[in-house]
Parts: C-alpha cells; structure tokens; sequence
C-alpha cells in the first residue's frame, strides 16, 4: 500500500509550490479545491516521514541490542511506536472516497407513521445537530417543512466543518453512514391507548459540493417560483419566495422556501440539487461496482433499513454491523460516538479488504 509514498510526495510538492503562488488564490474556487487537497496529503506525508525515521531507527537500535543488551527497551520502545505509525499510515492510505474531506448535507423525510414519523424526523435533526455540535462542526438549515406538533415532513440541513478540521474528520466522511432508513418503535403522544407503534424516517447524506464541481446547464432546469406555506415569521407567506428547480435530465427535483428572498431560496435550492446529482451519480457508480468491491456499512439508498430506535427498551441497533447499545437516550442527546465509531472501523476493515 505504500508503493504510491513517491508519487503523493511529488504531488504535495506541486500543492506546495501552487498555494505560495499568490495568483492561485484570486481564484477562490482553485485555491478552496487545492487547499483541500493539500489538507488531506498533509498528515500522509508527515506519516511518510515518519514512517521512514523509525525504520531507520529501529533497525540501529536492534543492531545495537546485539551488542549491547541495554539497547534492547530502546528498540522496543521504537518499535511500539513504529506499530503506530504504520497503523495510522494503512488508515490512511486505505482507498477512500473522495468526498470524505467535503461538508454535508442531510435531508430526513418522514416514511409511514404520519405525524408520529415526523416527529421522529424532529428528533433525528436533533440528535445530528447536537453531535456536530460537539465536533465543533456549524449547522444551518436549508429548507423545513414543518407539521402541526411541531415535527417536519422534511428538513435538510449543511452541515460544516471549522477551516481548521482534520480532513480525516470532515463531515460527510463522518455522516455517510446516517444514510437510510431509520426506524422507531415506541408509544407515539397521538396514542391514547398506551401501544407500541413502529414508524420510519429516510435519511440522505450528501457531499456539499461548489458550484465549480458540478456542471449544471441553465437550459437543464425548470425553476418555478410560488408562495411558501407552513409556519414562518411575519411576511414568510406574502411573496412568491419559495423556489422549486427540476432538473430536467435526471427528474431530481428541490425547493427552499425557508427564507423570505427569492434569490437566497434559489442558491440554497442549487446547493441541494449539486448535492443531489453527486449523490445521485455515486448510487449508479455503487451498483455498477462488482459486489466485492461495494461497500457494506455505506449507503446513500434512502430504501434500506438500516437502525432501529426502540425506545421502551432504551435500545439502538444498527442492523449493517450487529450494533446493539442500551443507551438511546444519550444517543438521541447527540452521543453518536459509539455508532459512528463502530461504523468507521467496519468501513475500514471493508476497504482493506478491497485493497488487498
């Protein structure tokens, strides 16, 4: 897996000589797209680096061992962090998808259960919200449409990371696994006879993409514009607001009305269609893909059950990798740590098994 060590180091050498050239950042969009990519061979190299040091080390220190036994806790303690690095190395240099490193977008929408369900989509957008809290990620919402108990039909949400985050935590690289269907089993509040319901949201998890890495033709949309609807400050219900784009060639259709200008609702609406051509172009890549090299934990298929959230058992289960934790209600307060770990490292073991 190390045999392409040479080539990333040339390549974070170009990166290098390009970020120091004060032409590159008048165009924002370049510099943003090397900058990223700059962020992500940073710690790979620095591995390299190291990775090289303590072999040379360790290789003295046992040489020295032989003669002298005193070396021998120098050697071992080389090579336990030689271990390390080459562990942290494999991680790294484990194939990946390209959009790890990117921000996110995450759209819930209420399956079967009616207003039980979207109440469970108001949970679910605060679970992820309080979690990304506290990764120190920003969350903001792009379009809601709200029910009567205060639950939503649908939400979607950007998700993004501080300028400073390791491209290693970046937030679809986190979040891609939220993706599909999330199940509830609990006592709704519109129940008056005490009975356990069973209800679903859908989750989609997208890369949040620039507008420079999607082409979108003018004459591909359909944009139509009306009144918003739902609850909304004063003034939300006035005006012809709300946007609605079709993508023609695809049939993907978005719409925003969460904000009072038309111009602000039509780049947010734009933001969710690129995330949703990527996402959707991924899906039609995954099932191109032999079946020894499709992910198991990853899915962007809104159809597939993926977590059951019962809550008269305090129980949550992700039925991909056989999770299964007792501690929903610190889950549901933004505790995803356990599952998104368990998650990463299946994923992990996944794509070491594909390299190899």
């Amino acid at each position: 897996m190390f045999e392409a060590a040479d080539g990333l180091r040339e390549e974070f050498a170009q990166l290098e000589q390009q970020l120091a050239d004060p032409a590159i950042h008048a165009d924002l969009a370049a510099s943003r797209r090397i900058g990223r990519r700059y962020a992500e061979l940073t710690p790979i190299v620095k591995n390299l680096a190291a990775h090289e040091q303590l072999t040379a080390d360790l290789a003295a220190a046992r040489e020295l061992a032989q003669e002298d036994p005193a070396f021998a806790e120098e050697a071992d303690a080389i090579a336990a962090e030689f271990a390390a690095v080459e562990e942290r190395l494999t991680r790294l240099l484990a194939p990946r998808d390209p959009n790890d490193s990117s921000d996110c977008l995450i759209e819930i929408k209420s399956g079967e259960g009616g207003e039980e369900s979207a109440l469970f989509d108001g949970d679910l957008f605060r679970m992820y919200s309080r979690y990304a809290e506290t990764r120190g990620w920003k969350v903001e919402v792009l379009d809601a449409q709200e029910t009567d108990l205060g639950g939503y039909k649908s939400i979607t949400m950007a998700v993004k990371a501080a300028a400073t985050a390791d491209p290693e935590n970046a937030p679809y690289g986190v979040m891609k696994f939220e993706g599909g269907v999330h199940r509830v089993q609990r006592v709704p509040v519109t129940e008056t006879q005490g009975r356990i319901h069973t209800s679903a949201a859908g989750v989609l998890v997208m890369p949040d993409v620039e507008a420079t890495e999607v082409e979108v033709r003018d004459d591909d949309l359909r944009i139509d514009v009306y009144r918003s609807s739902g609850p909304g400050g004063q003034g939300v219900n006035t005006t012809d607001s709300a946007v609605r784009i079709t993508h023609l060639p695809s049939g993907i259709v978005v719409s925003c009305q969460n904000e009072r200008s038309q111009l602000q609702n039509k780049e947010s609406a734009m933001r969710m269609l690129r995330a949703r051509l990527v996402a959707r172009a991924e899906e039609e890549a995954a099932t191109a893909a032999s079946a020894a090299r499709r992910s198991q934990v990853r899915t962007v298929d809104r159809s597939e059950r993926i977590r059951t959230y019962n809550f008269p058992e305090n129980r949550i289960a992700d039925h991909r990798i056989g999770f299964k934790a007792y501690n929903l209600d610190q889950v549901l307060a933004g505790d995803l740590s356990a599952v998104v770990a368990a998650l990463q490292a299946a994923d992990l073991a996944q794509r070491l098994g594909s390299a190899g």
